[in-house]
């Protein structure tokens, strides 16, 4: 999924956890940019093979596993959960991008495991060929997000319950959804510049 949609899912179960644990702004700040900072490896997606960043490391299980043990290790010895929350947050996105275009889970196979569902069977078993249609291979995964309905409907209904559930639990975060417009605008610029760009 787009980064504004980890963004809102991130700001929806900060504000959640906020609820029980009572963050400072410190604390909601760590584990609501540990929901979408792997997604800041887009900058380098001209690098990747296929131009796909979800190939990068920082798209697998690794990082968060890490976070995980580190966090837990924190737990039991300073009774401290804000580095075990933000990994957990962290493996919920990873997780998540596993139903969209799939992501390497593993990494070292450099295979993108998932349910994969905005890609058909044979477009996944010869992704080169299909990119090969297009000016810029980005353009491909941006055309098949924006052309699918349900993709759409899931943006507009995730930004919804974003709004409603930081107003509920954490009214004085609400400033954060601010994060979601511009990963909106970021996305969206992206868009327009890649059709231009096919067009030409």
């Amino acid at each position: 999924m787009h980064i504004n949609v980890h963004i809102a899912i991130g700001i929806i179960t900060t504000s959640i956890l906020h609820y029980f644990f009572n963050f400072n702004f410190i604390e909601y700040s760590i584990v609501l940019l540990l929901s979408f900072v792997c997604d800041f490896d887009i900058f380098l997606t001209k690098l990747a093979k296929n131009q796909n960043h979800r190939l990068y490391l920082t798209h697998s299980l690794i990082p968060s596993t890490i976070l995980i043990i580190i966090g837990i290790i924190i737990m039991i010895y300073f009774n401290y959960n804000v580095i075990l929350l933000g990994g957990l947050s962290y493996m919920l996105h990873i997780i998540i991008d596993t139903f969209d275009w799939g992501t390497n889970l593993f990494y070292f196979p450099k295979k993108q495991n998932g349910f994969k569902f905005l890609m058909s069977l044979e477009e996944g078993e010869n992704l080169p060929h299909y990119l090969s249609k297009y000016k810029n291979p980005s353009s491909f995964f941006d055309t098949k997000y924006y052309t699918n309905s349900v993709c759409i409907a899931i943006e507009i209904c995730l930004f919804c319950a974003m709004l409603i559930v930081v107003s509920i639990f954490a009214l004085e975060y609400l400033f954060f959804i601010i994060l979601y417009f511009i990963g909106l605008g970021f996305h969206l610029s992206r868009h327009f510049h890649l059709k231009k760009k096919e067009k030409k």
